[in-house]
């Protein structure tokens, strides 16, 4: 069976800080018609729940852990038997917003997550969180950046667990590298490549932030 990649969108709100900000989020739903992993549920079970329809949820593999990436991942784990996968670098702040429901299960840097063919090697990520994240399939010509890359530059750091020249060391280590051609599905708004992104790192450095 053909391994494809869906996108649903959903809003909701993100908090820390002690700011709350309106937002719009992509989930990530990876399989086949039998299986498949969601990669962020973020603010409505119900609505990834019904996009994985009837097939079997195995893994729901969180690139971080800031409240509107995770703040589903738990009532769509008790909705459909799927085990929660975070960094445990970020245990900090999942506990922030779940601070009665631990992961099922650590990601590892360098550990590959099988689903329906898909093959997602964990590449730890930190700078926009401790325990940030990107998930990269060869196979598919894909990574899933969270909130590291986004078309037109890095993830914000200007709160708290996150650090600029954290996360630029991460880009240009573990993301640059990979094929120009290799497409970047992110956590908010249009997707992107490493191609068209890689240009512009002197220019992120120069503006700082």
């Amino acid at each position: 069976m053909t391994v494809r990649i869906e996108r649903l969108v959903t809003a909701g709100q993100f908090t820390l800080d002690g700011g709350t900000w309106d937002v719009e989020n992509n989930v990530w739903i990876v399989g086949d018609e039998r299986e498949v992993i969601v990669i962020d549920a973020a603010h409505d079970a119900r609505a990834i729940a019904d996009a994985v329809d009837d097939r079997r949820l195995i893994a729901i593999v969180c690139t971080h852990a800031h409240n509107d990436h995770v703040n589903a991942a738990p009532e769509l784990a008790d909705l459909t038997g799927a085990t929660i996968w975070l960094h445990p670098d970020d245990l900090p702040l999942w506990k922030q917003t779940h601070p009665d429901r631990d992961p099922d299960r650590h990601l590892l840097d360098g550990q590959v997550i099988e689903a329906a063919g898909a093959d997602l090697t964990v590449l730890h990520t930190p700078g926009h969180a401790p325990g940030a994240v990107c998930l990269y399939d060869p196979g598919l010509g894909t990574v899933f950046s969270g909130d590291t890359l986004f078309q037109g530059g890095p993830g914000a750091t200007g709160r708290s667990h996150s650090h600029f020249p954290t996360i630029i060391d991460s880009i240009r280590d573990r993301l640059l590298t990979l094929p120009p051609e290799t497409k970047v599905l992110t956590g908010h708004g249009d997707s992107t490549t490493i191609g068209a992104e890689a240009p512009h790192l002197e220019e992120w450095i120069a503006r700082g932030h």
